[in-house]
């Protein structure tokens, strides 16, 4: 197993309301050092929740997305606030943008997007047993929920609606947890 890198110095290249850049000055095991950059998000991090109507049926949200400039089919997702458990954080935003809680929730994963770079992660949460309730959101607009077969999960990633990765990862992801393997 490899020695990690040492890191010599971190200062703030940048820093955002929701994003913080750094760059590292790194000295690794074979004497070579360079500076890397990362982006850190402002909060602890994120959760993105699998809600499951029936044993078939998964919630999407279309909601625009500022960084392809389009709307784009995905799970809910949101910030885990402060001091906010992991399953109350996935429980409250599947309330504020599906308009349904869950009896039961379940972590399946955590996963990074692009780790080189970026030092975020995305919390992974299976809800299921849900129940019609509403909270009110941070969304500039009510966001539309979309009703999709989990055994046409090809075709939601093949239309073109659904490109993100993380959305993509966790509906394979249930998939392989729901059915034992």
């Amino acid at each position: 197993m490899r020695k990690k890198p040492r890191i010599l110095n971190t200062r703030t290249v940048a820093q955002s309301r929701l994003f913080h850049i750094e760059a590292l000055d790194l000295e690794f095991s074979n004497g070579t050092t360079t500076q890397y950059e990362r982006l850190r998000g402002a909060s602890r991090g994120t959760v993105l929740i699998v809600p499951m109507l029936d044993s078939h049926t998964v919630l999407l949200v279309r909601e625009y997305a500022a960084g392809t400039e389009r709307y784009e089919l995905g799970f809910p997702k949101g910030r885990i606030e402060p001091d906010e458990p992991l399953l109350e954080a996935a429980n409250r935003e599947l309330m504020e943008e599906v308009g349904y809680g869950a009896k039961r929730l379940e972590h399946l994963t955590s996963l990074t997007l692009a780790p080189g770079f970026l030092g975020h992660a995305t919390e992974i949460v299976l809800a299921q047993d849900l129940y019609p309730q509403r909270l009110e959101g941070d969304e500039p607009e009510e966001l539309e929920v979309v009703h999709w077969d989990m055994d046409a999960v090809g075709a939601l990633w093949r239309s073109g609606e659904c490109t993100e990765a993380r959305t993509i990862a966790a509906l394979f992801i249930t998939r392989e947890h729901l059915s034992g393997s």
